[in-house]
């Protein structure tokens, strides 16, 4: 009887994006948000981009909460190597981010601020994104 053959190494894929965000898709901490509406890789220092942003906005006033984290290690080889030789080193980290994903969220701030501080911050991510209120705000 033939048995299958068995590899030393499992070759680690890239992975693909489809579909729509499956769990963050609803607010929890604050009362304004922001939601992706595309699928993109995230990188460690765009998020850093965006949270820069909004808090100066906001001037340390109210809270901002990060509801993504970058944890999905992306190599790459040097340039001008040969094939073969193994994986390339950690070039950087970054958040798988699916369409209706909520990335960032705000609370204690008024909306013209939180609207406003959110809009920087989408200026820094490459996911095209939609401002969002609690269903329970009341101005």
């Amino acid at each position: 009887m033939l048995q299958p053959k068995r590899t030393k190494h499992r070759k680690q894929q890239k992975g693909r994006m489809k579909g729509n965000s499956q769990r963050g898709h609803l607010l929890s901490n604050g009362t304004f948000g922001l939601k992706s509406l595309d699928s993109s890789f995230i990188t460690a220092r765009q998020i850093e981009a965006a949270r820069i942003a909004a808090t100066r906005y906001m001037k340390r006033e109210g809270s901002l909460w990060i509801r993504i984290f970058p944890d999905k290690p992306i190599t790459k080889k040097p340039l001008e190597v040969r094939m073969g030789k193994g994986k390339g080193a950690v070039e950087y980290y970054a958040a798988v981010v699916k369409p209706g994903r909520i990335m960032f969220e705000l609370g204690g701030v008024p909306l013209s601020v939180a609207k406003e501080a959110l809009r920087l911050a989408a200026q820094k991510l490459p996911v095209r994104t939609k401002f969002i209120l609690a269903r329970d705000y009341q101005e």
